[in-house]
């Protein structure tokens, strides 16, 4: 299982070229739980964005917070890219956590 304080940018998605979500957390496999199961009402449990389809671990919080904040200002163009350069068949990338 991955550190659980560990910072990392990542991208839930409803499907395949759906609604797209990007986050930032310092423990990843608890907050793609919480996604998954509509543990917290808000956007991912109204757009139904339960596929991790994306990751980025990081060393530092502060890393980690500014590339999502470039990610979250690019085109959903770019995050497309992104998600296609490394899971072009958008698997679910939760169960590869642990």
């Amino acid at each position: 299982m991955r550190n659980v304080r560990e910072p990392a940018v990542y991208i839930m998605a409803s499907r395949r070229n759906g609604t797209l979500y990007v986050g930032v957390t310092s423990n990843l496999p608890g907050r793609v739980w919480q996604h998954r199961t509509g543990a917290i009402p808000g956007f991912t449990a109204r757009y139904g964005c339960k596929l991790l389809v994306w990751f980025e671990v990081h060393e530092r919080m502060e890393g980690a917070i500014a590339r999502e904040k470039q990610i979250k200002g690019g085109s959903r163009k770019d995050k497309l890219a992104l998600i296609e350069g490394t899971n072009p068949d958008w698997r679910d990338l939760y169960e590869g956590l642990f």
